[in-house]
């Protein structure tokens, strides 16, 4: 059988406005989750615990990038099937740079000694988790960056470039680090 599923097939495109169960997205991945679990099958082999499509086969396992199709529950849900730390900063209400930092060390639950600069972010993205030992990976969210007069465009620029650092610095170690953010 051929590994790609077309929106025209007709077991996704029954519905052409998606009313159904899922979107387009989610039936297509369950159709390839349950081919790949027929050709296991019928090959006698067993499922393995990672059996189905990831939701990240699309994404690279290094990135910083905007959230755009995806849902924070289903980000929230693969990083859990995938045992991997899962970090939400909603950020919307902060008007500065320090109120952004502030949510994220929060969120994240930072040591009370986090500066609130971005050398203190880096260090607790980074070397601060190494110390605790071997890490599965990260999915990392960041929903609703402001858009103020005091977190202007250079500003989140800044944000997203430690994160992009960071991103960098556990490709470097071979763990997955994939940053997903928003604008308010």
């Amino acid at each position: 059988m051929s590994e790609n599923i077309y929106a025209h097939d007709p077991r996704v495109a029954s519905d052409p406005f998606a009313s159904g169960e899922g979107n387009l997205f989610q039936r297509v991945m369950q159709m390839k989750h349950d081919e790949q679990r027929e050709t296991a099958r019928g090959e006698g082999g067993a499922l393995s615990n990672e059996g189905g499509m990831s939701l990240f086969s699309t994404v690279q396992p290094n990135i910083v990038q905007s959230i755009r199709a995806f849902r924070v529950q289903d980000l929230h849900d693969e990083a859990q099937r995938l045992q991997q730390h899962f970090l939400y900063a909603f950020c919307a209400n902060a008007k500065s740079k320090q109120e952004v930092l502030e949510t994220i060390a929060i969120s994240f639950l930072f040591p009370k000694h986090f500066g609130k600069n971005y050398d203190g972010l880096y260090d607790c993205l980074t070397d601060l988790v190494q110390k605790a030992g071997e890490q599965p990976g990260f999915v990392v969210v960041l929903d609703g960056l402001p858009i103020a007069q005091k977190f202007d465009k250079d500003g989140r620029e800044t944000l997203l470039d430690v994160f992009r650092e960071a991103s960098e610095y556990w490709a470097e170690r071979k763990v997955p680090f994939r940053v997903f953010y928003s604008f308010a």
